[in-house]
Parts: structure tokens; C-alpha cells; sequence
């Protein structure tokens, strides 16, 4: 009974701190949003004057339609979107004011609209978002609008124009968003979450608890989660960047974060290969020298720092710093003498350090020879090895270097 009662608090707690993570994940989800909710209101309320003033429409419907739908499209893709929406009106309304008049409205009539317009659209090659535009409108044509009014294809055609028009312009000139900050807000979680995991695996080295380590690998698998956000918001911003005079500013160091994407991505998958061999060095009782929690403390700041300079738009030097000082005291640490996944976690101490370098703007050649200095070349061949390209890696690494483990980190 003592055990149940004990299972059972540790089960309720553990609840509440999936309650409170997930409130607190959704409450960053709304923070992150509200803006394009305002856009969105924005450029609905503008399609309608539009529509209204201009076509004299009583009841502009898909004027609004086409602006939300704009602003709700992926980041990124909004003129690609705006171009489907049109096209996926066009084929809705076509469809549906023919059959209308040729069978009249009722509910058989409805789902022979809806399966023609989304049947049609396909043939002529369109998206997921021009097949739903097409029929939801077929549906709005014979649910909404009065069979009996005629010539009314042209001002629909025109209200998803002008609703396509004021999302855009309500993106490029009237609520524009700092692309660097939405790139940054979209960074942060995962880059946040890359550092404090290797935080904790510094600590766990320091305190020789495997269980520590575990718990914070298991945790960094969250990091590819926030990923895909980011590379959507890298889009976004670019986007954004393009549209928006006033953003235009922007473009230098919103490059540099495009062009860091792909070496943080590598950090990333190169750090859960350190964690997990620093799992099993701790349960297999290796030797951990001081110099290598060191070195994975340094390199949890290093990202810290990236991301801090990065959101900036300064030139990321601090990281840079921080990463050759944890190369320095990894390669400390495998003078003192470590075992084979102690090895592993040195290597990877300097692979990742050199994709920090990377993505601080460092050509490969010049990372490569400052991650060598920094190093002192204690690290050995596996280290070097790990210094290799991914490709080169890929291509010539048997199954029990730190290339592989790197490999299995992403699965």
C-alpha cells in the first residue's frame, strides 16, 4: 500500500509539471501569434471596405476569405498562397454557378459541386490549398449566394483579389514584422533547449550521474521538434524582408542567420551523439576528467551566445570564443586519459565547436585550423576525424566512429 500511495503521488506530480509545461507552451504559442491574429484582423476588415467600396458588394464574402486565408498560409509561401487562392476561387466558382443553374441547389447538388471542383482542380495540377480553396467555395456558392443573381462571377473573382492584395499589403506596409525577431522568437526554444541540455550533461559528467545525462538526452530529442519552426520562420522572415520597405534594413543580418541554419542544425544532431556517449561513459565508469564537464559547460555557453548575438544581428565573435575554449579543455581532457566513449564525447566537443564556428560565419578550411590550435593536438585521430565534412564522414566512417553515432542521433 505504501508503494501504491507513493507511485501514485509521484504519477500526480508528475501531471501537474506536464500541466504546467503545456500551459506554458501553449501561452508562448498565443504570445508568438499575437501579431498575425492583428494581421489578419487587419487585413480582413480592409478586403471588406475594399470589396465593399469599390465593387459596391453588399455582402463581400470571399474578400475577407482570400486576405485570412493569405495571412494564415505558411511564412514564406504567402505569394504562392495568394496565387492559389485565386486560382482555387476561380475553379469553385466556375464550377458551382454552372451547376447551380444547370441543377439547381439541394444537397445531392452540393456534393456533386464539391466532387467535380475538387476532381477538375487536381487535373489541372493543383495543391492541397487550391483543392480545399476550390471546393469550400463551390460550397459557399451554392450554400450562400442566392442562385438567382447573375453576371456576379467577375466581382468574386475580383473580391479574392483585392482579399488577396490587402493580406499582402497588410504584411509588406501596414503591420510588417521585425523578420530578425521572428526568426529569433523561433530559435530560441530550440537553441535554448541545446544549451541547457548540455548544461546539464556538463553537471552530470561533474557528478558521474549516467541517470542526469539520460534525462537531459531525452530532453534534447524536444530540440527537433522546434527545428522545423525555425527553418519556417528563416522563410518567413526573408519574406518579410522582401516585402517590407521599411525591413529592408534587416536583409545583412538576417542573412547571417540563414546561413548559420544549417550548422546549428549540425550542432545539434552532433550534441545529442556527446550526450549519449557521455551516458554511457558514466555507466560503463570511464575515467571523466574535470576538463571535460569544462568543456561541455563552455560549449552550452557558446550556444547561448550564438543565439544572443545572432538575435542581435552583431557579429557572433563571443561565441566563437567560447567554442575554442571548450575545444581547448576537451583536448586538456583527453591528455589526462579517457576511455573509448570519453573518446567520443572529445570529438564531439570538437565537431560541434567547429559547427558553431561555422555558424558564426567561419569559412570550413580557417574553422578547421582554429579548432586544431585550439586543441593543441591532444584530441587525436578521432577527433580529427570528427573535424571532416558530413559527407566525407558519411562516406568513409565504419559503423563505430562518432560520424555513425551522429548519424543515429537524428533517427
Amino acid at each position: 500500500m505504501e508503494v501504491d500511495r507513493e507511485r501514485i503521488a509521484k504519477l500526480a506530480k508528475e501531471a501537474k509539471k506536464r500541466s504546467r509545461a503545456t500551459l506554458r507552451d501553449r501561452w508562448h504559442a498565443v504570445q508568438f501569434n499575437l501579431v498575425l491574429a492583428l494581421q489578419a484582423a487587419v487585413a480582413a476588415a480592409l478586403a471588406w471596405v475594399g470589396s465593399h467600396e469599390l465593387l459596391g458588394n453588399p455582402s463581400p464574402v470571399f474578400a475577407p476569405i482570400s486576405a485570412i486565408g493569405t495571412l494564415a498560409s505558411s511564412v514564406g509561401q504567402r505569394f504562392r498562397r495568394t496565387i492559389e487562392l485565386i486560382l482555387g476561387v476561380a475553379v469553385g466558382i466556375g464550377l458551382g454557378d454552372a451547376l447551380v443553374l444547370g441543377a439547381g441547389t439541394g444537397p445531392w447538388q452540393l456534393g456533386l459541386i464539391v466532387f467535380l471542383s475538387i476532381v477538375v482542380t487536381i487535373f489541372l495540377g493543383g495543391g492541397p490549398a487550391v483543392v480545399t480553396q476550390a471546393a469550400a467555395t463551390a460550397v459557399l456558392i451554392v450554400t450562400v449566394t442566392p442562385a438567382s443573381m447573375e453576371n456576379i462571377e467577375s466581382p468574386r473573382v475580383i473580391d479574392a483579389l483585392i482579399g488577396g492584395f490587402a493580406g499582402l499589403v497588410v504584411i509588406g506596409l501596414v503591420l510588417p514584422l521585425n523578420p530578425l525577431r521572428v526568426v529569433d522568437r523561433a530559435a530560441r526554444p530550440a537553441l535554448g533547449r541545446l544549451a541547457e541540455e548540455l548544461s546539464e550533461t556538463a553537471e552530470a559528467l561533474k557528478s558521474r550521474n549516467a541517470h542526469r545525462a539520460q534525462a537531459a538526452l531525452d530532453r534534447l530529442r524536444q530540440v527537433e521538434d522546434h527545428m522545423q519552426g525555425f527553418v519556417e520562420a528563416l522563410e518567413g522572415g526573408r519574406e518579410t524582408s522582401i516585402l517590407a520597405p521599411v525591413r529592408w534594413h534587416r536583409r545583412g543580418a538576417l542573412t547571417q542567420y540563414v546561413e548559420s541554419a544549417e550548422y546549428i542544425e549540425h550542432a545539434v544532431h552532433n550534441s545529442g551523439t556527446l550526450i549519449r556517449r557521455a551516458v554511457t561513459a558514466l555507466e560503463d565508469e570511464e575515467p571523466v576528467p574535470e576538463e571535460m564537464s569544462a568543456a561541455v559547460a563552455l560549449l552550452a555557453e557558446s550556444v547561448r551566445l550564438l543565439r544572443k548575438d545572432l538575435g542581435l544581428g552583431v557579429r557572433p565573435e563571443a561565441a566563437r570564443e567560447q567554442a575554442l575554449q571548450a575545444i581547448g579543455q576537451a583536448g586538456r581532457a583527453y591528455a589526462e586519459g579517457v576511455g573509448f566513449s570519453g573518446s567520443v564525447v572529445i570529438a564531439q566537443v570538437r565537431t560541434t565547436g567547429s559547427d558553431i564556428l561555422r555558424a558564426t560565419g567561419i569559412e570550413r578550411t580557417e574553422a578547421n585550423r582554429l579548432v586544431r590550435r585550439a586543441a593543441g593536438g591532444h584530441a587525436g585521430e578521432a577527433a580529427d576525424d570528427a573535424l571532416k565534412d558530413p559527407g566525407e564522414r558519411a562516406s568513409d566512417a565504419p559503423s563505430d566512429t562518432p560520424s555513425s553515432e551522429a548519424r543515429t542521433a537524428r533517427s
